[in-house]
């Protein structure tokens, strides 16, 4: 109870001022006006505040950030920074976890240990070394997070009790089911050994595949608390600005193969990586992508793939009625939701969606416009067991607008489904009962949507290609038709010389006839000197 009630101090005056944007008085008033400027300060506050509670606001803050319907900008982008303000756990802390682990301290089970962690997350944090001649990376458990996050999880619940109580809405119902999957999965992320589990199944999936690693795992060393992998270099994939702008990697084809990554898991595998954030996304010099950490996986059965599957290529498709159809299924339209209202909503959502030649934030702005006053108070929910799918959906939108500003999700999305159609539907085929799938998939209208998406590209490559081409052949242009021009001219006679002439033998000069007398001005009278 005494967490629950620091936790409430801690965060009531930030409270206060989101009711104050409502009721200047709190209980009454208008709205107190507010600037960009202050929001983008008060979403600082927000992730400096929920940073010093501790890991599992941390967490749940994570999860929370990538739920768009529940979060507006610019707090929805600032909670992705919490990934980075997460402060280290005390090297004194971790010897004594690994030598309560292992039976003694990390200078004498490791050739070499980086006292300086490589990464502090919500959980744990990474430290480098050499195992038996071989790069490794040593994941440490923070001490007594388990007891940390136990009763964080009481206090949060409590919370929600009681505004729930006070203002019952269905965004609280979101928040409780945010809730509710973080306190079903933290566990398995707290037990090193379920991630060990985890991560060699993933290992599994994607051996032989090109373009993906998945880090082995040091099996001696798996410990309750202490984790031991194969260490892999990398830059975070959204750190790459400086070898795209050196041309040495494609950004537009990394954001395809992420989105191939993350379906492949997620409709072909059944075996999900939960936690996606470019923290755990690394790009290697090759462009290959490393997958870290693997503490949170989810598996999808297979019939809950189908759903998706259908609910995606209805959207990808534009089919109102498949989509409204998905969404019932999935649970993400509560029963009672109007089915009438829910396609004027579903159809907006489409045009949006698919939205030519719009950037993120023109897309945001028209679903405030335009749905967002009738999506406030519709009857709609995110169940828990899609909340990391909606974060995966979130990572690929910020990636892709990273690199290109009217980057389309649903639209560059096409493509790879038509690719992976294969491997998708057969992948969600019953082996008892080889029937129709149930899901009605136009490829023709794929194969246009690719095709269109490929035209798209080709168009956008052509100018920005002509762009840089201009940029840098205009003065190489200039000086090959300069000299051209030189080239070409008729040749310019220089100018002659006037002969030179003895001035013995010439004439003298004539003179000029004398000036003629000009003639004498009349006599004036006495009258016209009177008018002059």
């Amino acid at each position: 109870m005494l967490r629950t009630l620091v936790i409430v101090l801690r965060l009531l005056p930030l409270v206060l001022s989101f009711v104050r944007d409502h009721r200047r008085w709190l209980v009454a008033g208008g709205p107190v006006p507010r600037t960009r400027a202050f929001h983008e300060a008060r979403a600082a506050r927000v992730v400096a505040k929920i940073a010093r509670l501790g890991p599992a606001f941390v967490k749940m803050a994570q999860i929370v950030g990538a739920r768009a319907d529940l979060i507006p900008e610019p707090y929805l982008a600032a909670l992705g920074t919490l990934h980075d303000q997460v402060p280290p756990v005390p090297e004194r802390a971790v010897r004594a976890v690994i030598q309560e682990a292992y039976g003694q301290p990390p200078e004498a089970l490791f050739e070499h240990f980086e006292r300086e962690p490589l990464a502090a997350a919500s959980l744990g944090q990474v430290h480098r070394a050499r195992w038996e001649g071989e790069d490794v990376v040593v994941k440490v458990l923070r001490p007594g997070v388990e007891g940390v996050v136990q009763a964080d999880l009481e206090a949060a619940g409590r919370i929600l009790d009681l505004v729930e109580r006070r203002w019952p809405n269905k965004h609280l119902r979101g928040l409780r089911n945010v809730l509710a999957e973080f306190a079903l999965r933290v566990g398995d992320e707290m037990d090193f050994r379920r991630e060990a589990e985890h991560a060699r199944a993933m290992h599994a999936n994607f051996l032989g595949r090109e373009g993906v690693r998945i880090p082995r795992v040091v099996p001696t060393l798996v410990r309750q608390r202490v984790l031991v992998l194969e260490f892999m270099p990398g830059a975070r994939i959204d750190r790459l600005q400086e070898a795209v702008a050196a041309g040495r990697l494609d950004p537009m084809e990394l954001v395809r193969r992420v989105i191939e990554l993350y379906m492949h898991m997620m409709l072909v595998d059944g075996f999900f990586h939960a936690d996606p954030h470019p923290g755990n996304l690394l790009v290697q010099d090759d462009g290959t992508i490393v997958v870290l950490d693997f503490g949170m996986v989810v598996q999808v059965p297979r019939t809950l793939r189908r759903q998706l599957a259908r609910t995606a290529f209805a959207g990808i498709q534009r089919d109102a009625e498949g989509l409204i159809d998905g969404f019932f299924a999935l649970g993400v339209l509560e029963p009672e939701a109007d089915r009438a209202t829910a396609r004027e909503l579903v159809e907006a959502l489409l045009v949006i969606a698919h939205e030519a030649d719009t950037t993120s934030m023109d897309r945001i702005q028209l679903v405030a416009d335009r749905v967002m006053a009738t999506l406030y108070d519709f009857p709609v929910t995110l169940p828990s067991d899609l909340v990391y799918f909606a974060r995966t959906a979130a990572l690929i939108e910020g990636l892709g607008s990273r690199y290109d500003a009217r980057f389309n999700a649903v639209t560059f999305a096409a493509p790879v489904a038509l690719r992976m159609r294969h491997a998708i539907l057969d992948s969600l085929r019953d082996p008892d009962d080889p029937g129709d799938l149930g899901i009605p998939v136009d490829w023709a209208r794929l194969l246009g949507l690719a095709a269109g998406q490929a035209a798209a590209t080709v168009v956008r490559v052509g100018r920005e290609l002509g762009r840089e081409l201009g940029t840098i052949l205009a003065p190489v242009f200039g000086r090959l038709a300069a000299e051209w021009a030189a080239a070409t001219a008729p040749p310019v006679e220089p100018p002659r010389a006037a002969p030179r002439v003895d001035a013995r033998v010439l004439p003298p000069p004539a003179l000029p006839p004398p000036p003629t007398p000009a003639p004498a001005p009349p006599l004036l009278g006495t009258g016209e000197l009177a008018a002059d």
